[in-house]
């Protein structure tokens, strides 16, 4: 009963004039945008789904954001540890589904089918977030970064092995802005970085190689193909091709609003509800239509920043900026590769590609941000931590 009433009064000692309505607001926006597009490109996903995936994203923002993220970071190392048996598990057992790609990104509850990945990346969040919140009096030392990198390594790799490597990308992004915002020190990631940054063009040259032995044939394919689009133009860069040829044809105003009953050129390709959203959100609403969903991308990527500058303490600090980072690097590898600026790969566009995985992580780091924004200010006496 007591331990009741201190989470209501908990509850009621919220700032919540700080609670940011406005960015619940942009979030609605973006999913009706997303359900409208998926629902018009995809005849297999109806308007009514999504719509019902927007309202449980809604319930899911509102739960976290009353849930402390203090107690919930309590609780960082048994998230940590299923989270990652589940990506795990997509290779390891027969719950994982295999793509055409022979990749196991899934796994299969009869009922529902589950990404693992996509939560990882929140639980990776909050553990880095718990893990620099501990030792922040004294965190200037290699063993905090090899420890950091550990707790970033270990989900990491059942990533890879899926394969996953866009998604395992994010990882190691967050895990290198967090790094950097914690106070860690340039006496510790300037050696790491120049040992890392060589190495890294090291790899980029093995895996050019005829022999290299770390990427699959289709993955090495989009590298090279990138590399060389003029070789390639009727083999993996087709689908690129035609997504920069669609984009183009929205033009100005885009064809929906210009009531233009042409066909579209999204029809040629692939996986448009998710990987290549962009594609048809271009041709329907044109460079007017892309200028108003980048804004508000960008309204939330820089709210998750200002949340991480007025947070209450270092914890909700670090984790806003782990926040921002995975929304601000996936939008941007999106857009990319939509726009053949970067190789082909599988990485959703927050709040729009269809994904009901995707769709929940997202709510999720919402609902915390929230959380993190209304948290008592500083120096209250109100709540002890």
């Amino acid at each position: 009963m007591r331990e009741r009433v201190m989470k209501w009064l908990q509850i009621k000692r919220y700032n919540w004039k700080n609670y940011d309505i406005f960015l619940i607001a942009v979030v609605l926006i973006l999913t009706f945008i997303s359900s409208y597009v998926i629902s018009i490109v995809n005849s297999d996903i109806s308007l009514k789904r999504q719509l019902v995936g927007v309202v449980m994203g809604i319930v899911i923002i509102g739960i976290f954001s009353i849930i402390d993220y203090h107690d919930l970071c309590m609780y960082i190392p048994i998230i940590y540890i299923v989270t990652t048996l589940m990506a795990m598990a997509t290779r390891l057992t027969p719950l994982g589904v295999e793509l055409d790609t022979n990749s196991y990104r899934w796994l299969d509850f009869k009922v529902f089918t589950f990404q693992p990945s996509e939560v990882c990346k929140i639980t990776l969040i909050l553990a880095l977030a718990t893990f620099f919140s501990k030792r922040k009096e004294n965190l200037s030392t290699y063993k905090n970064f090899f420890l950091a990198s550990l707790i970033t390594f270990v989900p990491t790799v059942f990533i890879l092995i899926q394969t996953d490597l866009s998604s395992s990308v994010v990882m190691i992004v967050i895990l290198i802005m967090m790094l950097a915002s914690s106070g860690i020190g340039h006496k510790i990631l300037a050696p790491v970085a120049a040992v890392v940054v060589p190495a890294v063009g090291v790899l980029f040259w093995y895996i050019l190689q005829p022999n290299q032995k770390l990427l699959r044939g289709y993955q090495l394919a989009r590298i090279t193909g990138w590399l060389h689009p003029e070789k390639e133009s009727l083999g993996v860069m087709y689908q690129q091709n035609n997504s920069v040829l669609s984009i183009a044809s929205g033009k100005l105003y885009g064809k929906l609003l210009d009531g233009s009953t042409t066909a579209r050129n999204y029809t040629s390709v692939d996986v448009r509800e998710s990987d290549f959203i962009w594609t048809p959100i271009s041709e329907e609403f044109g460079f007017i239509g892309c200028m108003v969903v980048l804004a508000l991308l960008s309204i939330i990527i820089i709210k998750c920043f200002l949340a991480a500058k007025n947070a209450r303490d270092y914890m909700g600090m670090m984790i806003a900026v782990g926040i921002g980072a995975m929304f601000c690097f996936q939008t941007f590898f999106n857009i990319g590769v939509a726009t053949s600026l970067l190789p082909n790969t599988g990485l959703p566009l927050p709040f729009l590609s269809n994904g009901l995985t995707s769709l929940i992580s997202n709510m999720m780091a919402i609902g915390i941000l929230l959380n993190v924004g209304i948290q008592p200010n500083r120096g209250s006496s109100s709540l002890d931590f």
